[in-house]
């Protein structure tokens, strides 16, 4: 005799793998580590400090 299953939980289990498995994917084609995310920010302040420095300061008087 063939095992009795709940229809409802074998699809809910069913979507769960799949809305698991398209994550994943998007995890891999959009997704950034947090170390690039710091390295980003770290370039883009650096390249702000830099431009900052360069600025000239109007002097009245």
């Amino acid at each position: 005799m063939a095992e009795i299953i709940n229809l409802r939980s074998a699809r809910k289990t069913r979507n769960r793998a799949q809305k698991r498995g398209q994550a994943d994917q998007n995890a891999v084609r959009f997704g950034r580590t947090k170390a690039l995310k710091a390295l980003e920010k770290a370039r883009a302040d650096k390249a702000r400090d830099l431009l900052d420095s360069h600025k000239r300061e109007d002097r009245e008087g």
